[in-house]
C-alpha cells in the first residue's frame, strides 16, 4: 500500500509541469521537472508513503509555487475575474422563484 501512494504521489508530482506546459510547442525536459519538483519542496511539499493530508499538501505547495511564479512574472494574461455579464442593477426574470 505504501508503494501505491508514493507511485501516485510521484506520478501527480510529475503529470503538473504537463499541466503547467500544455500549450507550450517543446517537449519538457527532465531538468525542468527536476526544477519544478524541487520548486515544489521548497513550498512545503514532502513527499512520503505515509501522509494523511496528501491532495491538499500538494494542492497547497502547488498554489504558493503557481502564486510565486505569477508574481516574478511580467505581463502576460492576468489571472482573476473578468467584467464581463449582466450590469449589478440588472434584475434576473426569475428572480422571484
Amino acid at each position: 500500500m505504501k508503494s501505491l501512494i508514493q507511485s501516485v504521489a510521484l506520478a501527480a508530482i510529475l503529470s503538473a509541469p504537463i499541466a503547467v506546459f500544455a500549450q507550450s510547442t517543446q517537449p519538457i525536459t527532465r531538468a525542468q521537472v527536476r526544477a519544478e519538483l524541487v520548486q515544489i519542496e521548497k513550498a512545503g511539499y514532502r513527499p512520503s508513503g505515509e501522509d494523511p493530508y496528501y491532495p491538499a499538501d500538494i494542492q497547497a505547495a502547488e498554489a504558493k509555487v503557481a502564486a510565486q511564479n505569477a508574481a516574478a512574472d511580467v505581463g502576460g494574461v492576468a489571472n482573476g475575474s473578468s467584467d464581463a455579464g449582466a450590469p449589478a442593477d440588472w434584475k434576473s426574470p426569475y428572480g422571484h422563484h
